[in-house]
């Protein structure tokens, strides 16, 4: 019996992130680097790549369903109008990253997010300006080769702290472009490398 399920066990594929964190693999295997172009998705990227600021990718995955709940599923519309009692709310949840700065600077990209929205009809087709509204494809060949910003992050970076946007240095803002796929930064040696360019890019529509 040993033998017959060793047998019909799949080899696990080769990923560029070398952990066994299930967390983290599914995060790799059905996010990282997939194009987001719904603005609420693309809403709640920007806030859990600002929310790492200074801690772990795996303690944000951890606390995201947490984050979400404190944040109305990232609904900004919702977010955007965040008083002081949601805000002490929030403090007290011992279940979220209980760091103030980060919960006003939420609320405050909520408000800025919503105004850049009636601006250009969507989030979106504002944030993928940065890359001409097309992925770039790295293809790395080793995780040393992977940058931690690049020109378009600093160029991001810079449009949204004008457009009075926080927790969004380009370092932060190029975290958030690999997670929403405006760059490919699976190693080509990663399964997931090939399955990405793949992907059909399809501009969203105008979001209200």
């Amino acid at each position: 019996m040993l033998k017959t399920q060793s047998k019909s066990m799949k080899p696990e594929p080769n990923r560029c992130w070398n952990t066994q964190n299930p967390l983290y693999i599914k995060y790799h295997d059905e996010e990282w680097g997939v194009p987001v172009h719904d603005d609420n998705k693309l809403f709640e990227l920007l806030t859990l790549e600002g929310f790492q600021a200074g801690l772990t990718w795996e303690l944000i995955l951890k606390r995201r369903e947490a984050l979400r709940g404190a944040f109305s599923d990232f609904d900004p519309k919702t977010v955007a109008e965040f008083a002081q009692k949601e805000i002490e709310s929030t403090l007290n949840n011992r279940q979220v990253i209980r760091n103030k700065a980060k919960i006003n600077a939420t609320i405050n990209n909520a408000q800025k997010f919503i105004r850049i929205q009636n601006e250009y009809g969507s989030f979106d087709k504002y944030i993928w300006q940065f890359v001409n509204q097309s992925p770039i494809d790295h293809a790395l060949k080793s995780m040393s080769d992977m940058p931690v910003q690049t020109d378009e992050s600093r160029a991001m970076s810079k449009a949204l702290k004008q457009d009075g946007f926080k927790f969004v240095g380009p370092t932060i803002c190029y975290a958030f472009m690999q997670a929403v796929g405006m760059v490919n930064d699976h190693l080509t040696s990663c399964f997931r490398y090939k399955e990405i360019i793949k992907l059909k890019q399809k501009p969203s529509k105008t979001q209200n």
